[in-house]
């Protein structure tokens, strides 16, 4: 199916199932521990074998020589697989660096060897006895140091430039001009890397934690090289991704090269210095925004300018393209340079670009409407745009930032700020703090297949992941709504390549794009249906378990026959993102503590207010925004990689070095999703929602911070050690 044109009237919109808080249809197995992650996997004719990884201690440079004597000869090692004796390897299309072959090390704790053995404990323990020699090479570890040399990103077209933007800024009346920094991070998802493999003569099936089934099935292919479909890939449950997932790593690698040594099936997951070293994080970058105004508050001149660094073929963190389209202003100018480092690769994590771009620009939106002395709720209603700043002629699909930032005023009990440090309770300065939330609109193509069986059952198949979101539960409220059955007559299975390739679940597309998929297969199967049954399409209605057409109906079991009929069908799209733009919108309202004795901070109560379309479900979807508000704190108040600029790796890579907030660290959390549909998104005419969650969230924990003590911080994040010096006096 094309989705080419906005989406009229459909069984959708009867809003039986889909729009209802329904409780995920997975939840038991979770709860109960029945829900088989990746390690998990288990099977009691089948004794796995267990991998542990080495990583390489250098961050440049080649591997000399390796002795694996010792670990061979050690109690219950089975195989040892080195990077040299796996040679060279095509590299993955979405990876940057080698996962596995080859004697070049590019990053500390690079994948160089697989120790297999009976336990977990005997391979760990064999792994420190391979001798590593190693030709060190002097590499880049340090952004600022590199952003001398730093170029325009070739993989992007970054800048962008509208009407005078020197000019305006010159003339401009009330002036901005503010550098901001947001420090690498860590995904820290719960659940590590971890896979599966084994081999049957030349078929290789893995099961791993995995969010796009089809792109690791590609790419190890690639890496392994062999034909695709001789590889069997296999994701049901998923413990938290956050895009650290999206791409092959090299548990998979690992596990398939060590199994077929061990001629076992094997497992591996990667220990957790593994996730921040070996794997992907989020890069740091150097922001620095200038903005001019009227005294009016009406923006005139604005212009973000980002650095960020990553490996030899990486690309930037995108951090300006939100400022492309959040608020107006006639003179703009937006753009990108990247260096050049040899850390761990700079890939996607949660609202990749947004996240860290909004963290830096929705405090300069605040200190410029400080300046101009407009409140910040009313200076962001002030510059609103309902149409593309760089190109005005093309207007936003549904624009609804205004609503957002009224409606949550209202809720939040906003009634300005007042002055800076005015507001103490004992101990506690208090503030509030306010940020714009923006994230676009993306869609992918999505397929799947769904059966009607003899006994009126709905089974819908498509290689679609679920990280947490509830994406079964999604799933089988679109079926259910299509085929007018209830939710308890639908079994969903997700992530098995040998379903229909999906959208994946990555880049808050998929829940649109994947449920779209579903609502393309079940218009295929109803057309099955009417078609056999002879009915007119104009007028047949699937409702209460039936097919009716006129004063014509039968049961869906009886009306499919013993054998039962398929639908199977993918979404693809067509140019309605280039005629109007689409975006998701929200704000976040934010109240803060801050210890005036130690500077320690502590949220008291968030806010958050989303403007997403459609909400599928809205318990699934409040899930997936208080977790982004909790990931958003982490980036406003503790997370941060803490470079060995000397070594190349991040020194703190576990969590009790990274720390994360939790839920429990904030009192009060609360969601308020806008009544709205957007046609021109989809057949579901819907958005999505969970990176929006996170986008301004830090920024908003920011301005409450300057709010409570008068000391702004532009340097994530903002530890007590940066505000203690501008506390007031201890009496």
């Amino acid at each position: 199916m094309q989705f080419d044109t906005p989406a009229t009237t459909n069984p959708i919109d009867r809003l039986k199932v889909i729009g209802r808080p329904i409780p995920r249809i997975d939840g038991q197995l979770k709860t109960t521990g029945r829900a088989m992650y990746a390690y998990e996997w288990h099977d009691s004719n089948v004794r796995c074998a267990y991998g542990y990884p080495l990583g390489a201690a250098i961050a440049k440079g080649r591997i000399k020589s390796m002795d694996i004597s010792a670990a061979k000869k050690a109690p219950g090692v089975l195989a040892v697989v080195t990077a040299l004796d796996a040679g060279k390897r095509k590299k993955g299309k979405y990876n940057t660096a080698n996962l596995f072959g080859g004697d070049e090390v590019q990053h500390y704790h690079q994948a160089i060897a697989v120790v297999v053995a009976e336990t977990f404990e005997q391979a760990r323990a064999a792994s420190v006895l391979i001798k590593v020699a190693y030709t060190e090479e002097k590499g880049s570890f340090d952004l600022k140091a590199a952003m001398d040399t730093a170029v325009k990103p070739e993989s992007e077209q970054p800048d962008s430039a509208v009407g005078d933007f020197e000019g305006a800024f010159r003339a401009a009346p009330v002036v901005l001009d503010e550098t901001y920094t947001t420090p690498d991070q860590s995904h820290s998802m719960m659940e590590p890397h971890a896979s599966i493999a084994a081999w049957d003569g030349d078929e290789l099936t893995v099961w791993t934690s995995s969010q796009m089934i089809d792109w690791w099935r590609s790419d190890l292919a690639t890496t392994l090289d062999m034909d695709k479909e001789k590889i069997h890939l296999m994701s049901p449950f998923i413990g938290g991704g956050f895009g650290g997932k999206l791409f092959l790593r090299a548990d998979a690698v690992l596990a398939a090269f060590g199994a077929r040594a061990a001629k076992r099936p094997v497992k591996v997951a990667l220990p957790r210095p593994f996730l921040v070293n070996n794997t992907t994080h989020r890069p740091a970058t150097l922001q620095r925004i200038r903005i001019g105004a009227e005294r009016n508050g009406k923006i005139t001149a604005i212009a973000h300018e980002s650095g960020s660094g990553d490996l030899p073929g990486g690309g930037p963190e995108t951090a300006v393209m939100q400022t492309r389209l959040l608020y107006a202003g006639a003179n703009r100018m937006t753009a990108m340079l990247l260096a050049t480092l040899d850390l761990p690769e700079g890939n996607a994590m949660r609202a990749p670009g947004e996240a860290p771009g909004l963290m830096a620009l929705e405090i300069a939106i605040d200190e410029i409407a400080e300046r101009v002395g407009i409140d910040p709720v009313q200076f962001r209603i002030i510059n609103d745009t309902q149409v593309d700043p760089e190109k005005p002629e093309r207007p936003f699909s549904h624009r609804d930032l205004i609503g957002c930032l009224k409606l949550g005023a209202e809720r939040f009990g906003w009634e300005g700020q007042g002055r800076p440090g005015s507001r103490r309770e004992g101990s506690w300065l208090i503030g509030t703090g306010v940020a714009a939330a923006f994230r676009n609109n993306l869609v992918m193509p999505s397929g799947a297949k769904v059966r009607l069986d003899g006994e009126g059952v709905v089974t819908v198949e498509t290689d679609m992941t679920d990280i947490g979101t509830g994406s079964y539960t999604i799933i089988a409220q679109t079926a259910a709504e299509m085929m007018g059955v209830t939710i308890d007559r639908v079994s969903v299975h997700l992530g098995d390549s040998r379903f229909p390739v999906s959208a994946g679940s990555g880049g808050q597309f998929g829940a649109n794009s994947a449920t779209s998929g579903v609502y393309a297969a079940c218009v295929k199967l109803r057309e099955a249906i009417t078609q056999k049954l002879g009915f007119n399409s104009d007028d047949v209605v699937f409702e209460n378990g039936e097919v009716r057409s006129g004063n014509r109906s039968l049961p869906l079991a009886e009306a499919v026959g013993p054998h039962g009929l398929v639908g199977e069908d993918t979404m693809k799209w067509g140019d309605l993102s280039k005629t109007h733009q689409q975006s998701t919108f929200g704000a976040h309202f934010v109240e803060v503590g801050v210890d005036v004795d130690t500077g320690e901070s502590r949220i008291r109560r968030m806010l958050a207010v989303c403007a997403a379309g459609r909400i599928l479900n809205p318990i699934t979807a409040r899930s997936q925004v208080i977790g982004a508000m909790t990931m958003g704190v982490g980036a406003a108040l503790s997370e941060e990689l803490a470079v060995d600029t000397r070594r190349g790796y991040f020194v703190n890579h576990d969590l009790a070095g990274y720390e994360v907030p939790v839920h429990a660290d904030i009192p009060h959390q609360e969601v308020i999703f806008m009544d709205e549909t957007d046609p021109m998104s989809s057949p579901m005419k819907a958005k999505g929602v969970g990176e929006l969650g996170l986008c301004g969230v830090a920024a908003a924990i920011a301005n409450a911070i300057y709010n409570a003590t008068g000391v702004r911080i532009r340097h994530y994040p903002i530890t007590l050690d940066k505000l203690i010096g501008g506390l007031p006096e201890v009496t």
